[in-house]
C-alpha cells in the first residue's frame, strides 16, 4: 500500500482527537433534534373561542345574566368553558410530538478518538467521528461504513422495508433511495446483528431523521369536516339571532311599545333562538364514538377525528403489518423432496424460535423457515444435538449466500438463487423459471443446497422457498368493504415494488390484470417522507378526506398533514403515535374501515340532533313571533323558555347522541368534503317542523285565550309545546325509516328520558310550590288530554311524510 493511503487509513482507525472533536462540536453544534419553537399555551386557549358558535352562545351567555337568568347563564357558561379545555388540552399535547422524536436517538454512543474507543453522550457525536456498532447499538448519526462483519440494521420507521437491512462497504451510486444506500447507516435506527464501523457524514438537523424532524414542523393540522361545518352552522344562527332581533324590534316599534320593553323583548328570543346544548351534544356524541372505537381497537388521542374517519374518500396505508400479518412467513417451496428442502434450510439457520414455536431471536427470515419447519417436525435444536456444526461462513451481501459445515459430513448452503446457480451441478431443472416466477409474484426467494465438502462447489439444489408478509384474510375482506362504501384504498410503502404490487393485487387493492396508472394511482412503492407527503397533499388537492396509515418515524409528516392520522400501537413509533390522531390497538386495517363505520353513524347522530334541536327552537320562534304578531300577550313566560331548553333540549338530544349506526350506513357513498351538516333536508325538515309545532301552540293558545284566563292558555300552550317537542324525539330518530321500523326500544335512554321528562313535567302543574314558581294553573283532565292530542300532531305529520316520501 502506498504511504498516503497508509496515512489516510491510520488516521480512520485512529479516528478523531479530543481537540478535533470539540472544535467540530463547536463549528456544527450539539447531535439533536431541534424542536421548532412551540406555540404558546395562551395562544392556544384563545384559539379554542374563536369559532362563530362559541362567540354566539358567549353573547348569549352574557345577555341572560343581563336579563337576571341566572341558570340559564351559568349553563351556557360550563358548556364553553368545557369544550375549550377539552379543545385546549388536545392542541396542547400534539405541540409535543417532535419531541418524541429524540427518544429515537441513541443517549450513548462507543466512537474511536485518539485511537481509543471511549463512549461518549450521542449529542457529542460530530462529523468525522469513527462509529463502532455491534447488535443491539442504536445508531448515533448518519455515517458511512468502513468496515461491515454481517452488519444488518433495521431501518423500517425510516424506509417502510418489512426486512432488516443488509449493511456493506460496496459505496452506491450518488442519489440513490433511502432503502438502497446499502453502504450508510442513519440516525435513530438499530443494529440486529453484526459489527461495523462507519465515519459519521452527518449529526443533528442534517441527518435523515432531522430531515423528518423539519417536515413534522412545517406541517399544520387543518380544522376537521365537523369543525368546519359547526363552525357554518354558528355563522348562519348568528345572522338568523340578528335577523330576530331585527323582526321583533320593528314589530315592537310598530305598536309604539317602549323602547326598552322592545329591546328586551328581542334580546330573549335571540338568546331561546340559541341551541345551548348543541356543543355539549357534540361533545357526547364523539365520546360515545370513543368508547365505542375502543371496542373496536380503535383509540382515539384528538376526539373530533372520530367523525372526521367517518367522512374519509381516501385510505392511503402502509402495507407492512397493517394490511399483511407483519411477520415473514413460507408461503411457496419448490423441490423433489420438500422436507429435505427444509431440513437443509432448517441447518443454515442461526435464529432461535421462541417457547411458542412463533416468536424468537434472530433474522425474520430464518424465523419463518423454523417456524415451517416446526410444523414438519423438524427442529432446529435437533439438528444442532445430532449433527453439530463445525464450521460457518456467515451471510454477507458479496457472497450473498451462507453456508454451515456439520458433522455428519455435510455443507448446507442458503441464499440468493443467482448466488447459488454456478456452484451447483444438480437439482437446476426448471430453477430458473420458477426463481422468476416466484420473485414475480413479490415472494422473497432462497435458494437451498447441500454439497459433500466445505468449499461450496459441485452443489446439489435441494430447491427454493418462497416467503412473504402475508395478508390479513380481514384485511382483504375490509378492503372489499371499503371500496362498496365508496372509499378509495391506497398503499404506500417503502417495500420493491414488486412486492407492493403483487399485495396489492392480491388484496385486492387494483385488479389482477391492472396496470399503467391505475396501477401507479393506487400502489407507490419505495416511498420517501417527502412522497408521502406529497402523495397525500395531492389527495386533498383533488377534494379528498384523507386517512393516512403509518408505523414509522417516515410516516409522522404525512399523518400530520392527513385530515386524519392513524398510527400502529403494537409496531409504531411514539413519533407516529405523537403525530397521529388516533392509535390502532391490533395494527389491522379491518380496524380502520369499522373506525369508518363508527364515524359515520355519529355523524347521522350529530345531524338528526342538530335537526332536532333547532326545530325545536324554530318552534318556540314562532310561537313567540306569532303571537307578537297579532297582537296576543306572550304564549311564554322566560322562565318557561329555560324549562322547554332543559327540559325538551338537554336530555332527549343525548340520548339522540347515543343512537345505534343505521345498518345500511357503509352502503352509502362518503360524503362529499363540502357538504354542509344542514344541507337542504335538514332545513326542510327544520322548517317544517317548527311551523307544525308553532302553528299547534298558537292554535291551543289562542284557543284556550279566548275561553281561558290568561295563565290557563299559558299552562295549556307551555305543557302542548314541551309534549309535542318530547314526543317529536322519536320521529327525529331517523329522516327515512318510520319508528315501527326502527323499533321503540332500540334506544332505551331515549325512552327513559322522554318517560322521566314527562313525569317531570306534570309535576310542575301538580306540587304548589312549583306551579307558583312557574305561574302555573292546575291541569284537569280535560286540558291534559287536549294537551296529549295536540302534542301528538306533529310527530304523526313527520311519520306519515316518511311514509309518503318512502
Amino acid at each position: 500500500m502506498p504511504e498516503p493511503a497508509r496515512a489516510v487509513e491510520a488516521a480512520r482507525a485512529a479516528g478523531l482527537s479530543g481537540a478535533e472533536a470539540a472544535a467540530r462540536l463547536a463549528a456544527h453544534g450539539p447531535n439533536v433534534i431541534a424542536r421548532a419553537a412551540a406555540t404558546s399555551p395562551w395562544v392556544i386557549l384563545r384559539g379554542q373561542f374563536a369559532s362563530p358558535l362559541i362567540l354566539l352562545l358567549i353573547g348569549a351567555c352574557a345577555v341572560a345574566g343581563a336579563l337576571g337568568e341566572v341558570a340559564d347563564a351559568v349553563a351556557i357558561g360550563v358548556i364553553v368553558l368545557l369544550n375549550a379545555l377539552v379543545g385546549f388540552l388536545q392542541e396542547y399535547r400534539a405541540e409535543h410530538a417532535i419531541l418524541a422524536l429524540r427518544a429515537l436517538t441513541a443517549p450513548r454512543a462507543t466512537v474511536v478518538r485518539d485511537a481509543l474507543p471511549v463512549v461518549v453522550a450521542a449529542d457529542t457525536v460530530v462529523p468525522g467521528d469513527l462509529l463502532l456498532l455491534e447488535a443491539g447499538d442504536i445508531v448515533a448519526a448518519d455515517a458511512r461504513l468502513r468496515e461491515a462483519n454481517a452488519l444488518a440494521v433495521n431501518e423500517a420507521s425510516l424506509t417502510g422495508e418489512s426486512t432488516p437491512a443488509a449493511k456493506a462497504v460496496t459505496p452506491v451510486p450518488a442519489g440513490a433511495a433511502l432503502a438502497e444506500r446499502t453502504d450508510s447507516v442513519f440516525m435513530g435506527t438499530p443494529v440486529v446483528r453484526g459489527t461495523g464501523q462507519a465515519q459519521v457524514v452527518a449529526t443533528g438537523m442534517r441527518t435523515e431523521l432531522g430531515k423528518i424532524a423539519h417536515l413534522l414542523a412545517t406541517v399544520e393540522k387543518e380544522e376537521t369536516p365537523l369543525q368546519q361545518r359547526l363552525a357554518r352552522v354558528g355563522r348562519t344562527l348568528l345572522g338568523a339571532c340578528l335577523a330576530i332581533v331585527a323582526v321583533t324590534a320593528a314589530l315592537g316599534l310598530a305598536r309604539r311599545q317602549p323602547w326598552f320593553d322592545v329591546f328586551m323583548s328581542a334580546i330573549s328570543l335571540a338568546v331561546a333562538a340559541v341551541p345551548e346544548g348543541l356543543p355539549a351534544v357534540v361533545t357526547i356524541a364523539l365520546a360515545v364514538g370513543v368508547q365505542r372505537m375502543a371496542a373496536r381497537h380503535v383509540l382515539i388521542r384528538h376526539v373530533p377525528a372520530v367523525e372526521t374517519l367517518g367522512s374519509a374518500t381516501v385510505v392511503c396505508t402502509d402495507k407492512t403489518g397493517t394490511l399483511t400479518t407483519g411477520v415473514m412467513t413460507v408461503r411457496e417451496l419448490w423441490g423433489r423432496d420438500e422436507n429435505a428442502l427444509v431440513d437443509a434450510a432448517t441447518a443454515c439457520c442461526d435464529a432461535t424460535l421462541g417457547p411458542d414455536g412463533r416468536d424468537g431471536t434472530g433474522d425474520p427470515t430464518e424465523l419463518a423457515i423454523l417456524s415451517a419447519a416446526l410444523g414438519r417436525g423438524i427442529r432446529r435444536e435437533d439438528i444442532e444435538s445430532a449433527r453439530p456444526r463445525t464450521a460457518v461462513r456467515p451471510f454477507d451481501t458479496d457472497r450473498k449466500r451462507m453456508s454451515v459445515w456439520r458433522a455428519d459430513g455435510v455443507l448446507y448452503v442458503k441464499g440468493a438463487f443467482e448466488s447459488l446457480e454456478p456452484l451447483c451441478r444438480d437439482g437446476l431443472e426448471g430453477a430458473a423459471n420458477v426463481n422468476g416466477t416466484l420473485a414475480g409474484r413479490g415472494l422473497r426467494v432462497l435458494a437451498v443446497a447441500t454439497g459433500a465438502s466445505p468449499d461450496e462447489r459441485e452443489l446439489t439444489l435441494r430447491g427454493l422457498i418462497g416467503l412473504a408478509d402475508p395478508p390479513r384474510p380481514e384485511a382483504v375482506a375490509a378492503v372489499a368493504a371499503a371500496r362498496a362504501a365508496g372509499l378509495r384504498t391506497v398503499m404506500i410503502t417503502g417495500d420493491h415494488p414488486a412486492t407492493a404490487h403483487a399485495i396489492a393485487r392480491e388484496m385486492g387493492i387494483v385488479a389482477a390484470d391492472s396496470g399503467g396508472d391505475e396501477l401507479a394511482e393506487a400502489v407507490h412503492a419505495r416511498a420517501t417522507p417527502e412522497d408521502k407527503l406529497r402523495i397525500v397533499r395531492g389527495w386533498k388537492a383533488r377534494g379528498a378526506i384523507v386517512a393516512m396509515t403509518g408505523d414509522g418515524v417516515n410516516d409522522a409528516p404525512a399523518l400530520r398533514e392527513a385530515q386524519i392520522g392513524i398510527a400502529m400501537g403494537r409496531t409504531g413509533t411514539e413519533v407516529t403515535r405523537e403525530a397521529s390522531d388516533m392509535v390502532l390497538a391490533d395494527d389491522n386495517f379491518a380496524s380502520i374501515i369499522a373506525a369508518i363505520e363508527e364515524g359515520r353513524g355519529i355523524f347521522d347522530n350529530i345531524r338528526k340532533t342538530l335537526v332536532y334541536l333547532l326545530g325545536g327552537n324554530t318552534g318556540e320562534l314562532l310561537v313567540m313571533l306569532g303571537a307578537v304578531a297579532v297582537g296576543w300577550p306572550l304564549p311564554l313566560l322566560p322562565l318557561h323558555l329555560l324549562w322547554i331548553n332543559l327540559a325538551t333540549d338537554g336530555l332527549p338530544a343525548l340520548a339522540l347522541a347515543m343512537e345505534p349506526r343505521d345498518p345500511d350506513v357503509m352502503k352509502r357513498p362518503p360524503r362529499p368534503a363540502d357538504e354542509p351538516i344542514l344541507g337542504r333536508p335538514e332545513w326542510a325538515n327544520i322548517l317544517l317542523t317548527g311551523f307544525l309545532q308553532g302553528l299547534v301552540t298558537l292554535a291551543v293558545f289562542g284557543w284556550a285565550l279566548r275561553a281561558r284566563s290568561l295563565s290557563a292558555a299559558r299552562d295549556l300552550a307551555f305543557t302542548t309545546l314541551v309534549l309535542g317537542e318530547l314526543f317529536r324525539s322519536f320521529a327525529s330518530r331517523s329522516r327515512t325509516r318510520s319508528l315501527w321500523k326502527l323499533g321503540l326500544f332500540t334506544n332505551r335512554s331515549l325512552v327513559l328520558v322522554v318517560g322521566l321528562s314527562v313525569a317531570a313535567q306534570l309535576v310542575l302543574h301538580f306540587v304548589p310550590v312549583t306551579r307558583r314558581l312557574f305561574q302555573l294553573a292546575p291541569l284537569d283532565g280535560a286540558d291534559l288530554a287536549r294537551a296529549l292530542g295536540a302534542s301528538l300532531v306533529v310527530v304523526t305529520v313527520l311519520e306519515i311524510n316518511k311514509w309518503l316520501r318512502r
